[in-house]
């Protein structure tokens, strides 16, 4: 008979996960509830993280087939050249055609991958039986994002970085380490690219094409900018509900998995909204206070254009000194970082005072409670 001690040296070690070889094709592990065909789920992830931050939503999804989409430039792809935004939603669509047989699916995108969804839904209407997107700003970035864009560019080779913003998105020790292996890998020129077209606004045109049911939803906590982009969705979709997530960072669907699983099975289902889900709030467009966020995704650049202005004489610009954009890159430089307190842009140590978080979904849990 094998000793206890034995039986423990013997086990093989679980392995490492790894930011670019997580699977795209995950087959329903159980029947529906309702005895109705298995409908399928597509996962578009944004643009700092891989399709290994679907996670969570695969383990309490059991109940569809789900495809969480390697991204052009991205996770396992991130060798390829971005070729655009239309280009990225013509190889998502192709893929649904090439692994769905029957139906069409539900897509759900964050961030970048809500842009992607937007581009799908408008060249590719047939594919898409409903639309759930998180984070999506279509609006062009103001001076200051571009140039807090400029600097992050700067950075992303550097592991450093990447750990310090997964502390901001509230990520653990794992994903910590998954966020960090992926983002040093992203390319410069992809990433350059990327910004590019979104410096455009990234709103597809003839979004109209497409008619069937659209959420839209913002983190309360993420930067305004991203509700600024509501009313402009909004008049292109007409029928897409709109709503704020109290309390809630960029990546939410890492941040609470549990409410995000909630407020995506509660639409998928019958487009019903969670309850927690609130009306949008008209933004303040001038003179708002800036306040210093928890990572520099959440800056909101309206805010810190404001307040550089009216930091700046108005005789420095009839002057002809240096403007708008010397502004912003002074601001760029002041939120360099490496001159901050990492501590104090940890979302978990500011959270840890607060009840613990249920655990993680698992498969045995079956599907998140509503």
């Amino acid at each position: 008979m094998t000793s206890a001690n034995d039986q423990g040296k013997n086990q093989t070690p679980k392995p490492a996960r790894d930011a670019t070889d997580y699977p795209e094709m995950h087959p329903a592990r159980r029947k529906p509830e309702d005895s109705g065909p298995v409908q399928t789920l597509v996962f578009l992830h944004g643009g700092n993280v891989g399709n290994w931050s679907w996670d969570p939503q695969v383990l309490a999804f059991s109940d569809f087939n789900i495809l969480t989409l390697h991204l052009p430039s991205f996770g396992a792809r991130f060798e390829e050249k971005w070729e655009g935004l239309n280009s990225a939603a013509d190889d998502v669509a192709a893929l649904i055609a090439d692994e769905v047989s029957e139906g069409g699916v539900h897509l759900v995108g964050m961030s970048l991958g809500g842009v992607i969804a937007l581009h799908v839904a408008a060249r590719h209407p047939e594919l898409v039986d409903s639309v759930f997107v998180t984070g999506v700003s279509v609006a062009p970035p103001g001076t200051a994002a571009k140039a807090v864009q400029r600097m992050q560019l700067k950075l992303i080779g550097s592991e450093w970085y990447w750990k310090f913003q997964a502390g901001a998105y509230g990520m653990v020790d794992n994903e910590r380490e998954l966020f960090a292996e992926h983002g040093v890998k992203l390319k410069p020129e992809n990433m350059r690219a990327v910004m590019g077209d979104l410096d455009t606004g990234g709103l597809p045109a003839d979004l109209s094409a497409y008619s069937g049911p659209v959420l839209l939803l913002a983190g309360a906590s993420e930067p305004k900018f991203v509700q600024r982009s509501f009313p402009t969705i909004g008049e292109a979709l007409p029928q897409a509900a709109i709503r704020v997530v109290p309390g809630m960072h960029h990546q939410w669907n890492i941040e609470n998995p549990l409410l995000f699983n909630s407020v995506l099975r509660r639409w998928i289902t019958g487009q019903q909204l969670h309850q927690v889900l609130r009306e949008p709030v008209e933004p303040k467009l001038r003179g708002a206070s800036f306040k210093r966020t928890s990572t520099l995704e959440e800056i909101d650049p309206q805010d810190a254009e404001d307040t550089a202005a009216d930091a700046v004489p108005e005789t420095v610009a009839e002057a002809g000194k240096p403007g708008a954009e010397a502004k912003a890159k002074g601001f760029a430089e002041r939120l360099d970082p490496r001159k901050l307190d990492p501590r104090k842009l940890d979302l978990k140590h500011a959270l840890s005072k607060k009840p613990p978080v249920a655990k993680r979904p698992t498969d045995s849990d079956g599907p998140a409670a509503d």
